[in-house]
């Protein structure tokens, strides 16, 4: 059973595994009681109060958005080194105050009013030297989640391909974590958010391949769950690129990650003359999110793509603020400028915008 109302992304999904409900409530209505006699003034505010209870208030609430980016010149080559002071962020034409701000898995700092910055972590209060890795803040590192298409129609690449994640998730920095889900009609979550490499490689080794490929199904469930991780997150679809069992179009999917700030990168080993239907639907996804994709037929060019991936997680930047009041309940348009004349010049890659969570 699938029900899509756009006005707020109402999706329902009953037929695979770990279902999810998006749910938008509508007014509930009441019986008619019969009504004890009252007096006028008590009666009359009574009727008020009911009538505003039937009536439900929704409000936007955007507690703070999260914004990951990267800079590149004109050859594709990273721009590192860049301040809280050369970025202006814009949120529906308005300028945004700067919270925090981080570049790469470097700990992140506080951005003062006066422009300046501290660090998240009060001097002396560091673990000592024998301790964990002492970067535990939410938004120091990357959550990685990697969607690995073990359907039908990987059969032939499977081992490579396992290989090359398996290589990819062994260089990861080590503040990030890693969370390895493989899917054919259903999705299995072969290893959970870890900082453990052999854990998420062992998890990883235990997948089969065959079955139907419900490819959008399971990337929104793994959606729903990286949307639950604080901090920086993004994730990795490794697929052939066919999807016959979905029940979730694909633009629902990739509205969902583009409000959660959750960039897509995808790695289709399909070929694109082939199949132009999903290499299309794959350069949307990645480009509205802030992601990448990358069409790589051989098992040289999906280590390659992966090596791509962790230098672009290594050199992005990440800054968080908190929106101003903004009476748009829709898709709010976010802009990254770099205020230097030199940064004109250069490419930035980000999501468009998001849409706010509604409650009541």
């Amino acid at each position: 059973m699938l029900t899509k109302r756009r006005a707020g992304l109402c999706v329902t999904i009953a037929a695979i595994t770990g279902s999810v409900l998006l749910w938008a409530p509508a007014p509930i209505a009441r019986a008619q009681q019969p009504a004890a006699p009252a007096a006028p003034a008590a009666a009359a505010a009574s009727g008020s109060a009911g009538q505003e209870e039937e009536r439900p208030v929704f409000k936007v609430k955007v507690d703070m958005v999260v914004l990951s980016f990267t800079v590149t010149d004109s050859k594709g080559r990273y721009i590192t080194g860049l301040k809280p002071k050369d970025f202006r962020i814009l949120e529906d034409g308005v300028s945004q105050k700067i919270n925090t701000f981080g570049e790469g898995n470097r700990p992140p700092v506080q951005v003062l009013d006066d422009g300046s910055t501290r660090p998240l972590i009060a001097p002396g209060t560091e673990n000592p030297p024998d301790a964990p890795d002492p970067r535990t803040d939410s938004f120091v590192g990357t959550n990685v989640f990697v969607l690995f298409d073990t359907s039908n129609y990987m059969y032939r690449g499977f081992v490579y391909a396992s290989d090359a994640i398996a290589d990819f998730i062994r260089g990861l920095d080590r503040a990030d974590s890693v969370a390895v889900y493989t899917f054919s009609r259903n999705l299995s979550r072969a290893a959970s958010l870890t900082r453990d490499r052999s854990q998420a490689i062992f998890g990883l080794r235990k997948a089969v391949a065959g079955d139907d490929a419900a490819l959008y199904n399971s990337l929104l469930l793994a959606l729903r769950d990286a949307a639950k991780v604080p901090g920086r997150k993004v994730v990795i679809v490794f697929s052939n690129g066919p999807d016959n069992a979905s029940m979730v179009a694909p633009d629902d999917v990739r509205a969902v990650a583009e409000d959660e700030g959750i960039p897509i990168y995808v790695i289709s080993t399909a070929d694109v003359s082939k199949d132009p239907v999903s290499s299309q639907v794959f350069r949307r996804i990645s480009q509205r999110t802030g992601g990448q994709v990358y069409f790589a037929k051989t098992w040289q060019k999906q280590v390659e793509a992966f090596e791509s991936i962790r230098e672009s997680l290594g050199n992005s930047y990440t800054i968080t603020y908190y929106p101003q009041t903004n009476t748009n309940e829709g898709f709010r348009k976010i802009a990254v400028e770099i205020v230097s004349d030199a940064g004109k010049k250069y490419r930035i890659r980000a999501r468009p915008g998001y849409r706010p969570s509604r409650g009541f």
